[in-house]
């Protein structure tokens, strides 16, 4: 007999989109369903074990395999999509960013289920240059070759994460780390499928990546694809592997919750792990299973593990890797007072407001591809009593670039009559900029303006400093850079709100030269705030 439901659900691009039917087996009077989001390496191995659990229970698991990073956003922002039951990400480290971001019913640690160590994954190539088979490559020796390397960008993935912890224990005492971190920046992607679709044989038109860190099990994967196969050179220490924890949200209810405790005590045992050793990745405390003893492209035997460091000491390395890499998250502020309407004399009868919308829209492609932007605009009274509007959502810049982020800049107008909402704007967006402050990453506010101050409504001037002043964490740093257009802006102002951030202030006295400006700014990221090297 079965009972069907009136909700259509949909997680995402890739979620869930199903009506449930739930169906009366004998002695069960409903049958429950438990939403599993996985990783989708392990995915495919956690449906069947869930359907094995299942079987004759008065439960079902709806699995659906989903990137970790996708389902990460989605618990953070609370988009109001149907939350998972349980979560098993790659990483724990997925568990703390998330509810660091925001999803308050993540756990910060779950039951690890498998474990794949982090490794350099090098071309046959690559590694015969370094001696491979007779000699095993070693991490130093590859960042001291002249093989191209490249990384999964550490300030969204944790194979990146991991990577960056290995150097320091690679590299001999007293070595330059900054250096082996500017070896590695060059070639920094968005993930792991990009710098495999870089790999020589791959194809791209863009140079080839001989060696990138990736985890054990995409290496094994790959290399039972054929074609060319690669080699897993592994850290001379360890580092955090892939853990695959198996949370349960808060707001499971207490029947996914019981479900939930079959399911992890089933991929713990027999069947469970050995349809993992199946797939390429390894048992909780490290070990493979089975096959691969003769395989000289990976090591069988056991890898020790490492614990993720604390937020301090993983906030410490990722901000090295941020000066360095000079990956940007920003949000650009730009003034559409009626000041911002002035016809520049010099620039073929363009305004203030369409100069500085060309620059901010050339500038995107001076931000590296990891980078993530927003934009707001801001006046007075612009969005019912607030100063200030978004206009370009947070979003890295390839997809600005291309869901038409600068035909959208190119359409700012200024609002006639509208005067300078500059406190409430800055003080919104550096309280927004730190709430969302992401680790590997120059954290940044960029503020666009050609006058000071204009809302008699608003906060004050010291009630903006002393709120930035109480913003600040040195270990998070966020400086505002300020840039101040025309030879009306009050550059005493600029100057105090940029000071008490540790950021600066540009001056683009000739209006027809903001882009100059603009750029020569962004070129100065890699050391935004005074006295940084």
């Amino acid at each position: 007999m079965l009972a069907v439901t009136a909700a259509v659900v949909v997680l995402g691009a890739a979620g869930w989109i199903t009506v449930d039917r739930v169906t009366a087996e004998p002695g069960c009077p409903r049958q429950d369903v438990v939403r599993v989001a996985a990783a989708p390496e392990v995915a495919p191995v956690v449906d069947r074990i869930g359907r094995e659990v299942a079987a004759g229970k008065c439960f079902r698991f709806e699995v659906i395999d989903r990137d970790p990073a996708a389902v990460a956003a989605s618990l953070a922002v609370g988009d109001g999509t149907r939350r998972p039951d349980v979560w098993i990400p790659d990483s724990t480290l997925r568990l703390r960013r998330a509810k660091a971001a925001g999803a308050v019913d993540v756990p910060e640690s779950g039951s690890p289920i498998a474990t794949s160590p982090v490794v350099f994954a090098l071309t046959e190539a690559a590694a015969r240059a370094l001696g491979w088979p007779a000699k095993t490559p070693t991490w130093q020796g590859l960042l001291t070759s002249g093989v191209t390397v490249g990384i999964p960008d550490p300030g969204s993935d944790p194979v990146g994460v991991s990577a960056l912890l290995g150097l320091a224990k690679a590299l001999p005492p007293g070595a330059d780390q900054a250096a082996a971190m500017r070896r590695l920046s060059p070639n920094t992607l968005p993930g792991l499928d990009d710098l495999y679709a870089r790999l020589p044989a791959g194809g791209s038109s863009k140079q080839p990546i001989s060696a990138f860190p990736a985890s054990e099990a995409s290496v094994l994967a790959h290399d039972a694809a054929g074609g060319d196969r690669l080699v897993a050179v592994y850290p001379p220490q360890p580092v955090p592997s892939l853990d695959y924890p198996f949370a349960v949200l808060g707001d499971a209810g207490s029947a996914q919750q019981a479900a939930a405790a079959e399911l992890v005590r089933a991929l713990l045992g027999a069947r469970g792990q050995a349809a993992f050793a199946a797939i390429g990745v390894r048992t909780p405390d490290g070990r493979m299973l089975f096959g691969h003893t003769g395989d000289t492209h990976v090591a069988a035997i056991p890898q020790a593990l490492s614990p993720l460091p604390p937020e301090t000491a993983l906030d410490e390395v990722l901000n090295q890797w941020a000066k360095v890499n000079t990956s940007s998250r920003a949000r650009v502020l730009i003034d559409v007072s009626g000041s911002m309407n002035a016809i520049v004399p010099g620039s073929g009868g363009r305004t203030r407001i369409q100069l500085a919308a060309e620059a901010a829209a050339r500038a995107l492609g001076l931000f590296k591809p990891t980078s993530e932007t927003s934009t707001w605009v801001f006046s007075t009274d612009l969005d019912g009593d607030r100063d200030y509007r978004e206009v370009l959502p947070m979003a890295p810049v390839g997809t600005q670039l291309a869901t038409g982020a600068a035909r959208t800049l190119g359409a700012l107008r200024a609002t006639p009559n509208g005067g300078t909402g500059l406190y409430d704007t800055v003080l919104a967006a550096y309280r927004q900029a730190r709430a969302d402050w992401e680790a590997g990453r120059l954290n940044l506010v960029i503020v666009m303006t050609d006058g000071r101050n204009e809302d008699p409504r608003g906060i004050s001037r010291d009630g903006l400093l002393d709120g930035l002043r109480r913003l600040q964490d040195p270990r998070r740093p966020l400086p505002v850079i300020g840039i101040g257009i025309g030879p009306d802006v009050d550059v005493g102002e600029l100057g105090a709100i940029t000071g008490a951030t540790g950021g600066k202030t540009f001056i683009a006295t000739d209006p027809a030269r903001i882009a100059d400006v603009f750029y020569g700014a962004l070129a100065g990221l890699s050391c935004p705030t005074p006295g940084c090297t």
